[in-house]
């Protein structure tokens, strides 16, 4: 029997992620302050007794006919109350207000769908999102306010929904303001994509996405691209993951997330000795910094044949370094470089620091069998011995190592 087969090779190697994450959702911000300088203007107006400045129809294609935004009269001095507060930065007094003219029987539903927005931004600013998204739910429902002042909270509404992880709901909210809307903006859609691809529906997210892209041209953010390439990856379609992370990475040379995204999307098409160019420009330049990132790299490594000197190479540097944590995965991997780079020595003390954090006995049966193909016998009985008080699938082979005479 060769003993060099009985070890197994079953390369154990963190998971690495087709593309890493992007953050889109931060518009919301944007969003509140543009609201408040706009509520600014017509506090001014509603303060003099003017009408407001037109304002560009942001929804020309609306099938919601926008009301005559007025206050009413016995409201309108609670109204600049609540502004005047806000405009102080005394939000919790405008707040309250806020909450005053909400319960208000006398007040009509533009004064209602108002303060409810005064009230939105307020708790948005003081980071109170639940309350936020309270009051912008009912800025909608009171149906008083402008279809920019209308439809702005429905889209801000959905963007808080999507960073509350409310997938669902942000995308019921997104559903209706696209269909009342007819909006094709490529900003809103992507929001809608993301809502989507966070909901695993990839292939409609990639629809959405592509939609947005082409509409923004040359304007299309790089992260837009990130995501579409993350949703043709999680839908299998590694070919256009490929071209579009291939592109994002062209253009921008410096952008270490979109060169890691590149050499991930690389891995997940099996093309491994592109990921590992990619991954190796980045730990020459000194930009691999985490441990994800080293991990990522001789992962690469080991699933190519012949590679496990530079994987040795890529786990050592982590680890001098204190970047890669030293733990069971990290030195099952070593052994298992060293084992194939005919470095048995080494691998059998790897495979000692590994075995104990081992979830059950197979790092102790390969040890094992390891210290006999090198005639450890002694050595070999006692790794065997741990391996059966773990656990192991094929306790035979643990036995026939036990059953070896002493030499």
């Amino acid at each position: 029997m060769n003993k060099r087969s009985l070890l197994n090779r079953r390369v154990i190697v963190a998971t690495v992620s087709a593309v890493l994450m992007v953050g889109i959702v931060g518009q919301a911000a944007a969003q509140s302050a543009h609201q408040r300088a706009e509520e600014r203007r017509a506090r001014a107006a509603q303060g003099s007794g003017e009408k407001a400045s037109a304002k560009a129809d942001e929804y020309p294609n609306a099938t919601r006919q926008s009301p005559e935004a007025k206050a009413t009269a016995k409201v309108t001095p609670k109204l600049q109350k609540m502004m005047k507060a806000y405009d102080d930065d005394k939000g919790a007094d405008a707040r309250a207000i806020a909450d005053e003219i909400i319960a208000n029987p006398a007040a009509n539903a533009y004064d209602h769908s108002f303060a409810a927005q005064i009230a939105a931004q307020v708790a948005y600013e003081a980071d109170d999102t639940a309350g936020a998204m309270g009051y912008l739910q009912k800025a909608i429902d009171f149906n008083g306010l402008d279809n920019n002042g209308h439809y702005g909270a429905m889209y801000m509404l959905a963007q808080l929904q999507l960073q509350e992880d409310q997938y669902d709901a942000s995308l019921k909210t997104l559903d209706r303001f696209f269909a009342e809307t007819k909006s094709a903006k490529p900003e809103q859609l992507v929001i809608k994509g993301n809502a989507l691809y966070r909901l695993d529906r990839f292939p409609e997210a990639a629809t959405v996405l592509k939609q947005a892209i082409d509409a923004a041209g040359p304007a299309a953010k790089p992260e837009w691209q990130q995501l579409l390439m993350a949703s043709y990856a999680e839908a299998g379609n590694g070919a256009e993951a490929v071209k579009i992370a291939e592109t994002v990475a062209a253009k921008t040379p410096n952008d270490k997330r979109a060169q890691l995204n590149l050499a991930a999307v690389y891995m997940q098409n099996d093309q491994m000795d592109k990921a590992a160019g990619v991954m190796e420009k980045l730990r020459a330049a000194g930009q691999l910094t985490e441990d994800k990132e080293y991990r990522q790299l001789y992962a690469t490594y080991l699933n190519m044949d012949g590679k496990e000197k530079q994987a040795i190479s890529v786990i050592n540097e982590g680890l001098e370094k204190g970047i890669l944590k030293p733990d069971y995965q990290v030195y099952v991997g070593l052994a298992q470089a060293y084992y194939y780079s005919d470095d048995f020595s080494k691998a059998i003390d790897t495979y000692k620091k590994a075995a104990p954090m081992a979830p059950d006995g197979e790092t102790y049966l390969n040890l094992a069998r390891l210290l006999w193909q090198e005639d450890r016998i002694p050595e070999a009985k006692e790794a065997a011995k741990q391996a059966v008080a773990k656990g192991v699938k094929k306790p035979d082979d643990a036995k026939k190592i036990l059953a070896l005479p002493a030499k």
